[in-house]
């Protein structure tokens, strides 16, 4: 996988281990996760070892090593949103979807994952999507977003 971008991303960080999280984050934003081939190449340019670099990016939740959708949903499952219904909105995107947390739908448009703490607990629950932050969600608001996502419409054009 080593390209043209690729090295743009290393250049100036070549053999400087302690970059290994910019560049991953680079990588991550680039190619929307961070791919085998590209850990590889990373581990090469900045002169550490392969399990090395795995170890940091399947170690910080921020970092995907598979494909994610155009929008990732995160539906957090901490102590507030859980006692106000989050089981239920993680039920409703995984229904609705057809897909388990972490996976993404064959159209490549939809990634869920549930996190334990997007720090909103006063807007419980919350779902984040791509960062827009969804707050006293319920199963029919998350059904009615995720239609309007689809369709390709905002927030700010769909009937929520």
């Amino acid at each position: 996988m080593p390209d043209v971008t690729l090295d743009s991303i290393l250049d100036g960080r070549r053999s400087q281990p302690s970059q290994i999280i910019e560049v991953l984050q680079d990588v991550q934003e680039h190619y929307g996760y961070v791919p085998e081939e590209a850990m590889r190449a990373i581990a090469g340019g900045l002169g550490m070892p392969l399990m090395e670099v795995y170890s940091v990016a399947s170690f910080y939740k921020a970092f995907s090593l598979t494909p994610r959708g155009k929008h990732v949903l995160k539906v957090c499952t901490g102590t507030a949103c859980h006692v106000r219904g989050s089981k239920m909105v993680l039920n409703q995107a995984v229904g609705q979807l057809g897909v388990e947390p972490d996976e993404m739908t064959e159209d490549g448009l939809f990634t869920i994952e549930h996190v334990n703490c997007l720090g909103a607990c006063a807007l419980a629950p919350v779902v984040t999507e791509n960062g827009t932050t969804h707050h006293h969600m319920n199963p029919g608001k998350l059904r009615k977003l995720i239609n309007a996502l689809g369709n390709g419409e905002t927030e700010e054009n769909s009937n929520d």
